[in-house]
């Protein structure tokens, strides 16, 4: 039996309990990742508080988590196609997990800094193994599904870390949200090491010791029949023709519209999972509210990507990208006025949470459709190490224009004109992908 066939029928096969459990995994992955990525933004107040940090400071600080995610997923998730995606995730996850500890007793800005950025690396490697693991143990009719489900561990995570924020700011100390967050983090690290399986997409491709072995058990656990041997052809992982070819005279007016779409909505998605919970507290409401509006977000989050996964088999990626980025900016424009009344400031929150959210997922289902098989796998990198950049980027400019004298108003403001180009720049992705599918070419599938 091929690769090829023996794909064919997991794809069509009903998924078992164990790829339902290894999903459920991934979610608790991502809301790891929620917790340790957002623990910044909900202990932001306090932590400026204690050491006097400007606006550009803080946005340092709330950056080099994000960078460390840059490092991880592109410099170190590659080595899961070498040493497998098992051993790695459950490194990164002692790294993270090590890492939040130690942010208990950072002794100034720049200690705190380095502990977010080493951080940074293990939720960057998580985040990516998780969404493969979920994609290689999901079917194609719940495919969809599983991935949204995998996407709401995130916020999940952060709500989590927006409800511990609440409970220790104001009692033990920030610290300990870092604390209780490191030790989080090493027990979900020791329950993947006792459920974890390692993918079967890279046992069939690198064919470690014992691999026939490994692959019927994963094949017996998944209802499956057993190989009797492993099959001839092996899957193709990973495009050996380089990054040039993203740039060739077909694709590289694709490759440059995703690429600024992603970084425009992750510049605007972590500008506001950032830095609402102080903005809400600078435009009047107290440290506490400020928080809670930063949970609404992260609990609008899973909705959003829920929704994405329900109807992403029933609307067109575009058309619920484009609808997720119009309303999002229109309600940023209401976030700050909404204020003057706690429970309105909540409704927005969620929203744009919610449609925020969706539009991530959005963008993560387009990206892997605008390549060939070829180019599939380097092109969806390259977009997302862009998309990173604008990560990185946007608290700190968010800092930099607070240090200026901007209004929580106007930057809300910005960020919302900042996603109404991002729309308009979906809008010529979606021409452009429109008149190649009139005029076809080759291994564009």
């Amino acid at each position: 039996m091929s690769t090829l066939s023996l794909r064919e029928r997991l794809e069509s096969s009903p998924m078992s309990p164990f790829q339902w459990l290894v999903v459920l995994l991934c979610l608790v992955l991502n809301a790891v990742d929620g917790l340790d990525v957002m623990a910044m933004a909900f202990t932001a107040t306090s932590v400026s508080a204690e050491w006097s940090l400007s606006g550009a400071q803080l946005g340092l600080l709330l950056s080099a988590g994000v960078v460390g995610m840059a490092i991880g997923s592109v410099f170190v998730a590659p080595l899961a196609d070498r040493f497998g995606r098992r051993p790695l995730l459950l490194a990164s996850l002692l790294v993270s997990g090590v890492g939040m500890l130690l942010s208990y007793y950072s002794a100034g800005p720049m200690t705190l800094g380095v502990l977010r950025l080493i951080t940074g690396v293990g939720v960057g490697v998580i985040l990516v193994g998780a969404n493969v693991l979920t994609s290689e143990n999901a079917n194609a009719r719940w495919r969809g599904l599983a991935i949204g489900l995998q996407s709401v561990g995130f916020a999940l995570g952060a709500t989590l870390g927006g409800l511990l924020a609440t409970e220790l700011n104001e009692t033990l100390g920030w610290r300990y949200v870092f604390l209780y967050g490191g030790v989080i983090t090493l027990v979900a690290g020791a329950a993947c090491t006792l459920l974890l399986p390692e993918s079967l997409d890279f046992l069939l491709y690198k064919r470690p010791r014992r691999a026939l072995a490994r692959v019927n058990t994963l094949l017996s656990r998944m209802g499956q029949a057993p190989l009797e041997a492993l099959p001839d052809n092996r899957a193709e992982i990973g495009d050996a023709q380089g990054y040039w070819q993203l740039f060739a005279p077909a694709q590289w007016r694709t490759t440059l519209l995703l690429a600024l779409a992603f970084f425009l909505v992750m510049f605007c998605f972590y500008f506001v999972m950032s830095w609402t919970p102080k903005l809400l507290a600078q435009s009047g409401l107290s440290a506490s509210h400020g928080i809670a509006g930063g949970m609404l977000l992260s609990i609008g989050g899973m909705v959003g990507a829920l929704l994405m996964g329900l109807f992403a088999s029933r609307v067109s990626g575009y058309r619920l990208l484009f609808a997720f980025l119009l309303f999002t900016a229109l309600l940023m424009l209401a976030m700050v006025p909404a204020t003057v009344l706690f429970g309105l400031a909540l409704a927005v929150g969620f929203g744009i949470g919610m449609l925020l959210n969706g539009a991530v997922a959005s963008l993560y289902t387009i990206a892997p459709q605008s390549y060939a098989a070829r180019l599939r796998t380097s092109g969806v990198g390259f977009v997302i190490g862009v998309g990173r950049l604008g990560a990185m980027a946007s608290p700190v400019v968010a800092g930099m224009l607070l240090d200026a004298e901007w209004s929580p108003q106007s930057l809300y403001w910005l960020y919302a004109a900042v996603l109404l180009l991002a729309l308009l720049t979906v809008q010529g992705l979606q021409r452009l992908r429109g008149r190649a599918a009139e005029n076809p070419v080759p291994n564009a599938a």
